[in-house]
């Protein structure tokens, strides 16, 4: 439907003519990559998407219409995750998405994991989000208890297209494991909770903001339980990485699970240098407009967490310009 409607809309577009017409430069699409649907990176992308949106005839804003970008459509698009987005926005495909910051880096730079690629020297950044916390999640019943006892085991990396599969070989080999001391499964979402609860894997990693919903509704339907990365393991990773920190996730988060030790990242969001600056400007813009705080607050549980005051955190590739002109008006850049 929503196809249907969208290209419906860019016909009437050019049949009024794109490059000259005021009246089809009102509508615009603007893609959000983001990641599985039983995890954060969707559901705030959603809550995003719709913020930054004011279609042709919206009511204007305060009068209880959006306060979004004139003429803009922006939809939130499931991925693979953070690798995924970023190459969907190099090729293209999509105007934006989410990564983790690590991710994103080495992307840029083309050093850590992404030595030997071309550096992506066109992706730019619009604001960092939230933090992402690693969850390792295994039944409550299956003895392991640290990320040593994953030798052995079946255990899902999540897709290598994914920042989860990253992040995983990391600390894998952060505790004296790699990818042939377990038999490595590549299940997103709901399959790994299923084949967690069926006895097809022993454990799988997410990275996401908590509470991610796939592992709401799986503590809720099974006994699970999440696995510390903490220890020697954890302090090698902070102190060889500068983007990984140390931290937890509190208890009660999920149901009959006490806090946990564990290591998280950056959530950003990124676009690239061939966006227009005024667009990534107003997209910044509405961003952090009232409207947008309020959305975000009552929109998904993480949402709270992006704040124009944290934008900036932990940047480490450079703002597209139209961002960057946004928060040096804004006062967070000189």
């Amino acid at each position: 439907m929503f196809n249907t409607l969208k290209s419906a809309a860019m016909s009437a577009a050019l049949a009024f003519g794109l490059a000259g017409s005021a009246t089809a430069q009102d509508i615009q699409f603007f893609s959000i990559g983001t990641g599985g649907t039983s995890f954060t990176y969707y559901p705030v992308g959603g809550v995003i998407a719709n913020a930054i949106s004011k279609p042709p005839g919206s009511r204007e804003c305060g009068e209880g219409g959006s306060c979004g970008v004139d003429g803009l459509i922006a939809s939130a698009v499931s991925s693979r995750g953070s690798v995924d987005n970023i190459n969907a926005i190099l090729s293209g495909l999509r105007n934006s998405g989410f990564a983790q910051s690590d991710v994103a880096y080495w992307a840029y730079t083309g050093t850590g994991t992404m030595e030997g690629s071309e550096p992506a020297t066109e992706l730019r950044t619009i604001s960092a989000l939230f933090e992402e916390h690693i969850h390792l999640v295994t039944m409550a019943d299956s003895g392991i208890t640290s990320v040593a006892d994953l030798a052995g085991k079946t255990v899902s990396l999540d897709e290598p297209g994914s920042g989860t599969f990253v992040d995983a070989m990391l600390i894998l080999e952060a505790n004296g494991l790699g990818i042939g001391d377990v038999t490595a499964e590549a299940l997103k979402g709901g399959a790994a909770s299923d084949a967690l609860r069926n006895g097809k894997i022993d454990a799988f990693f997410v990275v996401a903001g908590y509470p991610t919903g796939g592992i709401v509704e799986l503590a809720s339907a099974a006994d699970i339980t999440l696995v510390p990365i903490a220890g020697e393991g954890a302090e090698a990773l902070t102190e060889e990485f500068g983007f990984f920190a140390q931290s937890e996730i509190p208890a009660g988060t999920y149901e009959g699970i006490d806090a946990v030790s564990t290591v998280a990242v950056g959530a950003q969001w990124f676009t690239s240098a061939n966006e227009d600056d005024e667009l990534i400007y107003n997209i910044t813009a509405a961003l952090w407009n009232d409207e947008t705080r309020t959305l975000l607050d009552v929109g998904h549980a993480k949402g709270a967490a992006i704040t124009m005051e944290t934008a900036l955190n932990g940047v480490g590739v450079p703002l597209h310009p139209g961002a960057e002109r946004f928060y040096r008006e804004a006062g967070l850049l000189e």
